[in-house]
Parts: structure tokens; sequence; C-alpha cells
């Protein structure tokens, strides 16, 4: 990290939580090819749905140790007493719908290794494997979905994966770098590429 920014000068949606601070100015936008994050991203977005981002970053810990820090692998073999110690634990959001999302974008993921590809290569297929820059000066200016996240969601969905709309996706499209989405008075916009 090249630039810490002012709370001033900051994106102003993290305010002053300091989990969330460091999650702006550490993480968000930084362009990620690593699978392991690159699946975490799409557990945590999932989970994220109809809920404010910081509680999932409050949970973030809690998620790495009851899914097994996100190794795919693992989770792909959950079965029914995985769903029920995940439903009883008070660390993650207990969501039937979502968990079993989870274990089945574990097992999307499987197949689409298999198959000779990797989530690196899907995803960032989406944005010519570049980030795209935008140029947003105020966050009204940022949107929910755009037509590539539209895109990935559909070509998502298609190979097996759940809980992965088109809102889910470009907010995982932001979070991972595949979009710089910090308004340009953010120093990190420019320290990402802008």
């Amino acid at each position: 990290m090249t630039d810490t920014p002012t709370r001033s000068a900051r994106c102003p949606w993290c305010g002053d939580d300091p989990l969330y601070v460091a999650y702006h100015d550490t993480e968000w936008g930084v362009p990620c090819h690593d699978e392991r994050t690159l699946f975490e991203f799409l557990i945590l977005e999932g989970a994220q749905a109809g809920l404010s981002w910081i509680t999932i970053l409050r949970k973030r810990e809690n998620y790495r140790r009851a899914f097994d820090d996100f190794d795919p692998v693992r989770i792909a073999r959950y079965d029914e007493q995985d769903v029920a110690r995940l439903l009883g634990d008070a660390g993650i959001v207990r969501n039937r719908l979502k968990i079993a999302a989870s274990i089945g974008n574990a097992r999307a993921t499987l197949e689409l290794y298999e198959q000779g590809g990797s989530l690196d290569q899907l995803l960032w297929a989406f944005v010519d494997g570049r980030p795209r820059i935008n140029r947003r000066r105020k966050p009204a200016e940022i949107p929910a979905i755009t037509p590539q996240a539209e895109a990935l969601s559909r070509e998502l969905k298609r190979r097996g994966f759940r809980f992965i709309g088109p809102t889910v996706v470009y907010a995982h499209m932001q979070a991972t770098g595949m979009v710089n989405d910090h308004l340009v008075s953010c120093p990190r916009h420019a320290a990402l590429g802008g």
C-alpha cells in the first residue's frame, strides 16, 4: 500500500469503523488472481445478500473457521451434518439457502477445475483480463450492476453457481479489483492505477 487516505479523502462508504477502513485501504479494489481469495469472496458476497457488508466483514474470521478456510475441495464434501453444524454456528449468517449455495458453489468451482478452467480465468475474462478503471466522482455515480456483471452472473448460473445475481457479482468485481470504483478523490483510486 502506497497511500493511506485521510478520512476526508477516503471513499465515504467505509465511514470511520476501523475494520471497514482497513478493508478499504488495503483490500477493496486490489486486483486479485488468487483462486482461494476469489472463491472466498464468492461465498462472502453471497452471504451478504440482503445484509450490510460490515456485517459480513465482522463475521469473516468466523466464516474462515466454519468453512475450512474457504477450501472448495473440503466444502464440496459437506453433508447434512455439516449443514446442521453451520446452521448452529452463531458466528456466520445462518441461512439454509446461503449455506447450501456455498456448498454448491464449491462443487461448481471443482467442476470448473475439472474442465481445465479456473475462477481467475472465468471471472477476469469479463473485463478482458485487466481492471476497468472507473472515474466516479460521487457515490451516487457507482452502479449496483453493470452489463458485465449481468453477463458474468448469467455465465456463473449456467455453470451451477447460486446466490450469484448481478448485484452480488458486481460487488465481487469491486472487491477483487476487477473494477476500480474508488472515487477519483480517494488516493486509493490513483494507487490502484486510476
